[in-house]
């Protein structure tokens, strides 16, 4: 076989047409469509009448050949319902980073990576020039039909192998000669390091391309709590933490849960994952409002156009001090500086109950616990909003004693659903239970 009929078949030129293109250039579109039809399962074929039969029909089966093993249909009477049905607890590795991995490529970018790699084979040292006349003597002119190549693209492409860690680079004179890298790493001795990082790292789709690379081996972890959808955010999230570090001002595409798009130019300043649902969100300044929010990433489609933030070391500040005060994600004040709620909770612990105070203690994410007298502590904390700690509160239930909160409405909240429950089992006053 000539080198041109290997390129052509590798490329799928010279095999039968496939009825979809597995492989994608824009993330995009796929993630927003995993995220309403598959993941979500509310959505069927005709929430989607801004899309061609065609274009639907491609992206689905596209999905279905990375996931097809957990979906399910679910019929209403609205249509057919897809959705994506897992068992995290038995999942090993994330089946969301498929969709990561399916990045399409041309012709061009395929002959030149094998090339490339041919050519610089250990301690060849090559410059631009010498290895584009070693392109067009050796392996170009193999084709039936004359190629060329552009010196720029090769020098675009050497610089993103470069950046990729493929190839190094040295100055010689007023010349830039390219070598493969050297660096080599027994990946075999990092298998079970590399394993748990990308299930569990907030960028695990790394270590699942390290793991690609792995023979494959015995599962040795179980995840009780397996957050599979960060995936879907690995580039955002990426994006992010780069401005973070260069503390850069960047805009930020988000799409709202009725489909609107928002662009709001904000300065990324931290990074929070909930401990409950593994939901993420960017703490970031504002600039607009003039004032600190939370954006989910789940919702964010880019992150774009960044630039040096002057003022980030004052903000980074202004964060700090209100973290100190944050309970969950909720800041229900739109003032820069939002005022406070008080909360205080006495709870009652007998001596052979130590857990308790431990708990109390370990779990409360501010605020403090003051021993009142034997067997009687008092939790007290000023939050920005006292309604993100009811679920934590009614862990309590059977030993809370009194219960205010500066916010009357959340106290009438824990109070009313406290009746419910008692209701609920047949005691009439929740002081009788």
């Amino acid at each position: 076989m000539r080198a041109d009929e290997g390129l052509q078949a590798y490329c799928g030129k010279d095999v039968l047409p496939m009825a979809f293109n597995e492989l994608i250039k824009n993330f995009d579109n796929i993630r927003q469509l995993m995220r309403d039809f598959y993941v979500f399962g509310f959505k069927s074929r005709a929430d989607f009448a801004d899309k061609s039969a065609r274009s639907y029909d491609n992206e689905r089966r596209r999905i279905e050949s990375w996931l097809g093993e957990y979906m399910y249909f679910r019929q209403n009477a609205g249509g057919k319902n897809c959705f994506i049905s897992v068992d995290s607890r038995k999942i090993k590795h994330n089946p969301f980073y498929k969709a990561l991995k399916a990045k399409s490529f041309t012709a061009n970018d395929i002959m030149l990576h094998f090339f490339l790699l041919d050519i610089l084979q250990a301690g060849v040292k090559l410059s631009l020039r010498e290895l584009m006349a070693r392109l067009d003597e050796d392996y170009l002119y193999c084709f039936a039909e004359q190629m060329t190549l552009d010196i720029s693209t090769l020098r675009k492409k050497l610089a993103e192998y470069e950046q990729l860690g493929l190839v190094t680079t040295e100055k010689c004179g007023r010349e830039l000669y390219y070598q493969r890298s050297s660096e080599m790493v027994d990946l075999a001795a990092w298998q079970d390091a590399v394993s748990f990082f990308a299930e569990t790292n907030q960028l695990g789709v790394v270590g699942s391309f390290i793991e690609d690379k792995l023979p494959a081996a015995g599962e040795v972890f179980s995840y009780k709590h397996h957050y599979l959808l960060h995936a879907l955010e690995s580039d955002v999230l990426l994006d992010l933490l780069a401005a973070m570090e260069q503390k850069q001002a960047v805009r930020i595409e988000s799409c709202t849960s009725k489909g609107r798009s928002l662009s709001l130019r904000v300065l990324p300043l931290k990074i929070y994952v909930s401990t409950q649902s593994g939901r993420r969100y960017v703490l970031c300044w504002y600039f607009k409002a003039q004032r600190i929010i939370f954006c989910r990433l789940d919702n964010l489609e880019g992150v774009l156009e960044a630039e040096p933030a002057p003022d980030y070391d004052r903000l980074y500040a202004l964060a700090e001090q209100l973290e100190q005060k944050l309970w969950g994600v909720s800041l229900k004040s739109k003032a820069a500086q939002p005022a406070l709620e008080h909360v205080e909770l006495v709870v009652r612990i007998r001596a052979e109950e130590p857990y308790i105070l431990q708990c109390l203690e370990r779990e409360k994410r501010c605020g403090r616990v003051e021993k009142l007298d034997a067997g009687r502590y008092c939790f007290t904390a000023d939050v920005h909003d006292a309604g993100e700690l009811l679920p934590w509160l009614r862990t309590f239930i059977g030993r809370i004693e009194r219960f205010s909160c500066s916010n009357k409405a959340v106290e009438e909240k824990f109070w009313q659903d406290l009746a419910a429950v008692c209701a609920l089992y047949g005691v009439e006053k929740a002081g009788e239970a």
